[in-house]
């Protein structure tokens, strides 16, 4: 087997994926579809229990990787440059990628000539169904913000660590590395079981991905076999439409980060998440691919731990470029389908809209769906009408959402590496070493 672990991850990876979206398609079409969707559930359990392994790392990594890369700095007060920069960059960044998807939107018109009047009422039902149990009351700006702002310090960090709730475990893992500071020499040993924690939970997060392409392969197998092309065909020109617009932003904006702001190749930077971006693109999970996302940046693109450990979680909740990407796309969607005129402030609306409700959003799968009742309700678009937009996007949401995953994941590499630039903490020689193979 050493040959196997000689070649690149994304490659074994790439591997997995094909394959199973190959081994899908063959149940799918080659026993028929009851048959397959059977066969589907052996292959489902395989999937999970890959998410769930990286899953079972994310807290422990956030807090370790946190608390050991504040303590690298030897300064609490590197933490508002770090942390204004990142904040302010992902701000832009996603306002962009709004942008984009408002203008391939408008010239691909996904939603032009669909027929909505095809939604079933047991579709309608479920959809109606599954967002009450998934979206809240919607409440004034204030009150939304200072709800946030109370739910990111923990009443109970322990609480905050078994629900996985990462922006209040990363508040307290700043807060819990600045006292080990003020500590003194009563802190030290604190710091140093915090250092070794945080490596050895890296070691064991390199030994889990090793299972991404037998875990990958399951996930594409699943997804494949389970639903078949169908969920492409049905709404071709919506797929067509997202994959161009994040394909693009990928390039032009972050793009521009790494070559123009940066000054640094492109190629280099792609090379180096690729692991990161397969794991995202099969998981359809920010927070789940966060391990990779931090193995990526510090071993392949040489961003010091500081930056890495701060910046990339926040950005794994924070930095949704790809979710308000689609919040623009599903408004256009909407307002073609229904017949609904949009004027100049109206695309205004819903590029502020999108770019709100997807900062802080979970990085859990199609929580972009769950979001788009609010992006639709500032274009008019009554509640019933919502249910049957969504009903229309729910059976496919899965393929669109391994796609903004893959942005999203990407721009936070991105992001971390220009923090890093800034901050002196990138290392040019890994980053631009030669492929080994």
């Amino acid at each position: 087997m050493g040959w196997w672990f000689k070649i690149d991850l994304w490659k074994r990876v790439m591997l997995g994926l094909s394959l199973g979206l190959l081994v899908g398609a063959g149940l799918r079409y080659g026993i028929g579809t009851e048959t397959a969707v059977t066969a589907s559930g052996y292959f489902k359990p395989f999937g999970d229990a890959f998410i769930n392994l990286i899953k079972m790392l994310v807290v422990p990594l956030i807090f370790t990787t946190l608390i050991s890369g504040v303590l690298a700095m030897g300064d609490p007060s590197r933490l508002g440059s770090l942390g204004g920069r990142a904040i302010a960059i992902y701000m832009i960044t996603t306002l962009i990628a709004v942008s984009i998807g408002l203008i391939i939107g408008t010239i691909l018109q996904p939603g032009a000539g669909f027929d909505v009047s095809g939604v079933t009422l047991a579709d309608i039902e479920s959809t109606r169904a599954t967002l009450e149990a998934n979206v809240a009351e919607p409440v004034g700006v204030f009150e939304q913000l200072t709800r946030t702002i109370l739910a990111i310090i923990p009443t109970n960090p322990v609480a905050a660590m078994a629900e996985g709730d990462v922006l209040a475990i990363i508040f307290f893992a700043i807060l819990f590395a600045v006292g080990i500071m003020l500590a003194g020499e009563a802190g030290k040993p604190i710091a140093v079981a915090m250092n070794s924690a945080a490596d050895a939970v890296m070691r064991l997060t390199l030994l889990i991905m090793e299972t991404a392409p037998f875990g990958v392969f399951a996930l594409m197998a699943w997804i494949m076999s389970s639903q078949g092309l169908s969920i492409l065909s049905n709404l071709l020109l919506m797929t067509a439409a997202l994959y161009l617009a994040c394909g693009l932003h990928i390039l032009l904006t972050y793009g521009m980060l790494i070559k123009i702001v940066n000054r640094l190749p492109m190629f280099p930077f792609l090379r180096g998440i690729v692991d990161a971006q397969m794991v995202a693109f099969s998981t359809a999970s920010s927070n789940a691919t966060l391990p990779m996302t931090i193995s990526c940046a510090t071993k392949n693109l040489g961003i010091g731990k500081p930056v890495a450990s701060s910046v990339l979680p926040l950005g794994a909740t924070i930095n949704m470029d790809g979710t308000a990407l689609y919040q623009g796309l599903i408004a256009l969607f909407a307002a073609q389908a229904l017949g609904i005129e949009l004027g100049a402030s109206d695309y205004v609306l819903v590029a502020m809209m999108a770019t709100l409700v997807s900062i802080g959003s979970a990085g859990i799968p199609s929580v972009g769906l769950f979001l788009a009742t609010t992006t639709l309700g500032v274009i008019g678009v009554q509640p019933d009408n919502m249910i049957i937009i969504l009903a229309v996007l729910f059976p496919f949401d899965r393929v669109l959402d391994m796609m903004r995953t893959l942005t999203n994941v990407s721009g936070d590499v991105a992001v971390a590496t220009t923090v890093a630039n800034y901050e002196g903490e990138l290392d040019e020689d890994i980053y631009r070493a030669p492929d080994p193979i």
